[in-house]
């Protein structure tokens, strides 16, 4: 069993993974919130046992991460609970993919991870629409070469700005409304950031397909806003929130296999 973190700039999605293609257990932390290496192995410790895994059942840890400033708290934690080294995955890692980009290694671990995943689980040219805290839209190729994509400001962006902005519009939840013209002043704030986000999603993908001239190209939803957002959007065929994970669980396998 694999122990596979993602480090996201909002949420760090942990994950037990029982195979590549098995995640049994996943929990999301906050990635803003200041924690030693001794509180956050404790905080995973806790998870373990909730779900009464032993440390021992697992044998690695894999680790992808797009905020550098909490990777020593991470790679300690998962040392602590792996005792071995952690695997470590980013746009420097061997794997059988490539980056055919003009800065690959700017290319952030998430991406990185994805595209394998997509290589590995779909093997047809797809475009992956990551809604995170960005959302991003990579184009990958049927043999596992990332192109490029989108990188645009995430759903939580459009609400957090509307209420820093404003005097008087409040903090609302992002959820699918009841309808499109709102009664209230909540209902009003999330028809417009919902809406404008499917909008706008589906508007890119169209562009993207057209551009890179494959009209049939897959379109695989992940990260945090999947659920809520993905079951909206004309243009997406598959949802696999946990996409990312199963990547880095891929990744690991690679990795530690000797060559």
């Amino acid at each position: 069993m694999q122990l596979v973190v993602d480090v996201g700039n909002t949420e760090t999605v942990v994950g037990l993974a029982a195979s590549t293609t098995r995640v049994v257990a996943e929990w999301r932390v906050s990635s803003s919130v200041p924690r030693t290496g001794d509180e956050m192995t404790a905080l995973i410790r806790a998870f373990l046992a909730g779900e009464k895994v032993n440390e021992s059942e697992i044998g690695q840890g894999v680790m992808g991460s797009v905020v550098p400033s909490v990777n020593y708290v991470w790679n300690k934690t998962i040392r602590t609970i792996t005792g071995v080294p952690v695997i470590t995955v980013g746009p420097h890692s061997d794997l059988p993919i490539s980056l055919d980009v003009e800065e690959p290694l700017t290319v952030g671990a998430d991406r990185v991870v994805n595209t394998l995943a997509t290589k590995v689980m779909f093997g047809r040219d797809t475009i992956v629409v990551d809604l995170g805290t960005a959302t991003t839209f990579d184009c990958i190729t049927a043999g596992g070469v990332f192109l490029g994509g989108v990188i645009s400001p995430g759903l939580r962006a459009g609400l957090d700005w509307l209420a820093a902005s404003t005097a008087k519009l409040p903090r609302v939840e992002l959820r699918p409304p009841v309808a499109v013209i709102g009664r209230r002043t909540e209902a009003c704030i999330q028809s417009g950031v919902f809406y404008q986000a499917i909008e706008s999603i589906d508007g890119i993908v169209s562009r993207i397909r057209e551009e890179w001239k494959r009209p049939d190209a897959l379109v695989v939803a992940t990260g945090g806003f999947a659920s809520t957002i993905a079951p909206h959007l004309k243009t997406v065929e598959v949802i696999e929130p946990l996409l990312t994970l199963y990547g880095l669980a891929i990744a690991g396998e690679h990795l530690a296999s000797p060559e």
